[in-house]
This record gives C-alpha cells, sequence and structure tokens, in this order.
C-alpha cells in the first residue's frame, strides 16, 4: 500500500493524519511528494491532490466546496483520516479498550482533540501560541538547518503520536469512570447519595448521565484512609451546591467535628461546606443522610 501526502512544509493536520494511519493501517510505504504522477497512483491521499473521495482513499480538503461537519466546521485532513479510521487505530492506541468503549472514545477525542486541529487548520478558531497546532508545526526546520522536511516530518509524527495516545487513554479512563458511576447510580439506595469503591472522576457522569437528583457522592483517598462526602455543583465546574453541608460542622475537624456531626470517626468539614470526610464508608454515608435531612 502506497499513502502519499504532500511534501515541504508540514502542518498539525497531516502529522496527525500520518500517526492515525500509521497505527490503523500497519506497514505502508509512505512517500511527501507533490508530484501529481505518483499522488495519482497511491491508494491513499491526504491533504494534497485536489480531490476528496473517501471511497477511493482520496482525503484533500483544500478546495471550494470543501467537506464539512454536520456543524458546518471544516474538515482538515486529520478530521477525514480519523473519522475514516480512527476507530481502526485505537485499539493500537489503547491496548484492551473494549468493543462497547470503542465508539465512545472515538467521538469524545473527535469532540475534543481532533476538532480542534480542524479549527486551527482552517482558520475558524483563534490560535494562541501555545496551541498544539504551532507546537507540532515548530518541528519543521529551520532555513539554516541541515535537516530534511522529510525527516522533521517524521520526528514531528512520533511526538504527535505520544499526545495523541495519551489523550485516547485518557478518554478512555473517563469513559470507564462514567460508566462505573452509572453502575453505582443504578444501585444506590437513594438516587441522592452514591457510594464509589475508588476514586475516580465522577462529574462528567453526573450531568451527562442525567443524575439530577444526586447531592452527594461518597468515595475514597487513594489509600482507603478515609471517605470523603462530597456535594454535587449544580452545573460542571461550579463551585456551588446542591446542598451545602450544615453550618454547624464547617470548619470543624476530629473530635469537634465528629460531635457536631454524631459520628465517631469524623475528620473534616471544609468552611465552604461542599465535603467533609470521615475515616469509615459508612460514616460518610451517615455524613451525606444527616445533611439531606438537615444535619
Amino acid at each position: 500500500m502506497r499513502i502519499v501526502t504532500h511534501s515541504g512544509t508540514f502542518h498539525a493536520d497531516d502529522v496527525f493524519a500520518y500517526s492515525v494511519l500509521r497505527d490503523a493501517l500497519g506497514a505502508f510505504e509512505f512517500i511527501r511528494t507533490r508530484d501529481m504522477a505518483m499522488i495519482d497512483s497511491a491508494d491513499i491521499v491526504f491533504d494534497v491532490g485536489g480531490i476528496y473521495e473517501p471511497a477511493k482513499g482520496r482525503y484533500d480538503h483544500h478546495m471550494r466546496d470543501l467537506p464539512r461537519r454536520e456543524d458546518g466546521t471544516p474538515y482538515s485532513s486529520v478530521g477525514l483520516v480519523w473519522r475514516d479510521y480512527g476507530r481502526m487505530a485505537l485499539p493500537r492506541f489503547v491496548p484492551g479498550i473494549g468493543e462497547d468503549m470503542l465508539d465512545s472514545v472515538w467521538q469524545d477525542i473527535d469532540a475534543t482533540f481532533i476538532l480542534t486541529i480542524d479549527q486551527a487548520d482552517n482558520g475558524v478558531a483563534t490560535v494562541s501560541q501555545s496551541h498544539l497546532a504551532l507546537l507540532v508545526e515548530a518541528f519543521n526546520p529551520p532555513w539554516d538547518s541541515g535537516q530534511s522536511y522529510d525527516d522533521a516530518f517524521v520526528e514531528a509524527a512520533d511526538f504527535a503520536r505520544g499526545i495523541l495516545v495519551r489523550a485516547c487513554r485518557q478518554a478512555y479512563a473517563e469513559a470507564k469512570a462514567l460508566s462505573l458511576v452509572m453502575a453505582a447510580a443504578r444501585q444506590a439506595r437513594d438516587p441522592r447519595v452514591i457510594v464509589l469503591d475508588r476514586k475516580l472522576p465522577w462529574e462528567k457522569a453526573v450531568f451527562e448521565g442525567g443524575l439530577s437528583d444526586l447531592l452527594f457522592v461518597i468515595y475514597p483517598n487513594e489509600d482507603l484512609t478515609a471517605w470523603y462526602c462530597r456535594t454535587i455543583p449544580p452545573e460542571p465546574s461550579s463551585f456551588g451546591q446542591r446542598l451545602s453541608l450544615p453550618e454547624a460542622w464547617r470548619g470543624l475537624q476530629e473530635a469537634e467535628f465528629s460531635k457536631a456531626a454524631g459520628i465517631n470517626d469524623g475528620v473534616f468539614c471544609h468552611p465552604s461546606g461542599f465535603i467533609c470526610g470521615a475515616r469509615s464508608q459508612g460514616s460518610a454515608v451517615r455524613l451525606a443522610e444527616k445533611a439531606i435531612a438537615g444535619g
């Protein structure tokens, strides 16, 4: 199989597109050129050639009638390649990923990571000096360098793959966390309180999973020496609380907090009333129940 993209200066979209194809398809002949004869003879062409025709492996986007996402955002070459080959690459990026998580992780990466490259490449979003697209473009050799553009491209692709792998694994972890939170919600005796057996990101599941009745989440610290009772914010990333912890508990620690809360192993209650803790799961659950009952 021969895969072709353009020679010379490269950008984030063609670098990431190559990284995706390399893991999706395995070994292939890769050529960077603008020679139309070589482009026409290739099996897959991206970011060059003037043709967008996926059925024939043509993924350019530099034309008047360029391919767009459903929301109207123009695709770049990586957006097109990720759309058609991202699911094939994911098992290499995230070893052990199951079919049940594949589409969720693909969608998460597409809607966040890949979309930002599409936007930057097409000039439909502001790009800061620290934007990923510019970091990748920095691999282009300066005018006084002896390095070839082809060698620099491969170096940039290795860098890009490392970032994409981390992003995919983070998305996979978040997808697993959402599944665990939703399972805990289904098993909860009271829809206002859920108990998790480990510390994990739960906020996304609360809002994407529609847990509108949830008021408190119970979870342990990393070494299981304490259990937290955490209030739920009214919207994502908010510092507010659907139901605050009782005023009489706030700012207290150890014996004083235990006495005020009516448990025997209390640890603390934050002065702002969004989190408190105990040394056992049972006590942490009781703290949530007492807070719901009014303290």
